[in-house]
């Protein structure tokens, strides 16, 4: 048939068939491969309230006044990596900077809410009408699951959410959450007045039950929570419950971790010992200091306060974790909902920035001892390497061994582990 005579179906059913061919794999073509890291372990330590970039780990030399000229509040440091300045109240992670990994062009567009902002920073994606998606830590328990039996996969020590939960995952996907290093959590410590002989006799009446309900219902929902429940029970009597005992430690190691959240972070060395695959370890939890890292007005003068306590407890924790050698197995992760801008508010504080904030990544057997992106003057604007959530996570799963392109399944469903993200290449060894 000549061009001349091209009729108008021949036409169509060419186009349509060239457009399909646009979509379809080439014959020998594969996805550029992906490197995986070799990270057993993941503490992604949360400063809820949102961290000041420009006065911690982009600290910038030009000095705000708390009033009208923008800047950084504090004066500037040196670091272990070459042409990078910390805040002058992190001495200490300056000095260990070479195992550090400041991420400081992560954004997302999320700044007048935080609790919007906390669920894209936990599950790395916008809210949806139709999937509940999982957060982070899920998604590493579903992937990677516990080292060994009697261990959770996952543990949150923080007061539990929605956000940090496991979506459509499920329960056996889900955290087990603490808020008190010394006890444990509260569903799994048994009261004092039952013994062995009663507490098994309550297992036997309750597995009684199960079994009956469990052979008339047809439904998954409740079985994957009876699933549960039987891991509560092997929690209970594993050696998970033993991390507790922090008075096997040393004293002069406690006492170098100082206060509750250093407490906290010691169990999470702990923890992961026995196991545990991802830990979130919340940062002054009760606010000791009336507002945390959401430094609006007055609280951005007491601000050095909490980066003092941050720079402290993890140069400990990192020392701690390379003295047991499990730093190149570890990810540590510092992260928040947003950052802050350079200029202050009418209280001499700072409000909400998320188009430029900073995460610090350590350890985990990454390419350490380099800064990721570049900010301009004020920490404010990305001038070069822009990060999305969803690329730092990506990052964060092919850390740990996961692919950051496969697809989890929702029913039958599949949905991809990540909102598109691409890792950061040049970290993964």
């Amino acid at each position: 048939m000549s061009s001349l005579n091209l009729t108008r179906r021949d036409f169509l059913t060419r186009a349509s068939l060239a457009a399909g061919a646009l979509v379809l794999p080439r014959i020998g073509s594969a996805e550029p491969s992906i490197p995986l890291g070799k990270a057993e372990h993941c503490v992604f330590i949360w400063l809820g309230g949102g961290m000041s970039q420009i006065d911690t780990f982009d600290a910038k030399p030009t000095r705000g006044d708390g009033k009208k000229k923008p800047g950084c509040y504090y004066d500037i440091i040196d670091t272990a990596i070459p042409e990078a300045n910390f805040s002058e109240h992190l001495p200490q992670l300056a000095k260990m900077a070479d195992r550090l990994i400041p991420v400081r062009t992560v954004n997302h567009n999320v700044i007048d809410e935080h609790a919007a902002a906390v669920n894209r920073m936990h599950t790395g994606r916008l809210p949806s009408g139709s999937v509940v998606y999982p957060s982070i830590g899920s998604i590493v328990a579903h992937e990677r699951h516990s080292v060994a039996e009697g261990v959770p996969a996952y543990v949150v020590m923080g007061y539990p959410s929605a956000t940090r939960g496991p979506g459509f995952l499920g329960p056996k996907s889900g955290y087990v959450y603490l808020t008190d290093t010394a006890s444990g959590p509260t569903g799994l410590s048994r009261a004092r007045d039952i013994d062995d002989e009663r507490a098994s006799r309550r297992q036997g009446l309750l597995e009684t039950v199960r079994e009956d309900y469990l052979g008339r219902i047809g439904d998954a929902a409740p079985r994957e929570y009876d699933e549960a429940i039987a891991e509560g029970f092997r929690l209970q009597s594993g050696d998970f419950m033993k991390a507790f005992n922090l008075a096997e430690e040393p004293d002069s190691l406690r006492a170098a971790y100082g206060d509750e959240f250093g407490q906290r972070c010691l169990l999470a060395r702990r923890l992961i010992q026995r196991g545990v695959r991802f830990m979130e370890v919340g940062f002054n939890l009760n606010f000791v200091n009336g507002a945390g890292w959401d430094s609006h007005n007055a609280a951005q003068r007491e601000l050095h306060v909490l980066i003092r306590g941050l720079d402290h407890v993890v140069a400990t924790l990192l020392t701690d974790l390379e003295n047991n050698k499990l730093l190149d197995k570890t990810l540590v992760v510092i992260g928040s909902e947003f950052g802050r801008p350079a200029h202050f508010d009418s209280g001499g504080g700072r409000g909400h920035h998320g188009k430029c904030f900073t995460v610090v990544l350590a350890g985990g057997g990454l390419r350490t001892g380099q800064c990721i992106g570049t900010t301009d003057d004020l920490a404010m604007t990305i001038a070069a390497d822009p990060v999305s959530v969803p690329d730092l996570f990506a990052t964060i799963l092919a850390t740990m061994g996961i692919n950051p392109n496969k697809s989890i399944m929702d029913g039958e469903r599949p949905i991809p582990v990540t909102d598109k993200g691409t890792p950061i290449a040049k970290l993964i060894v």
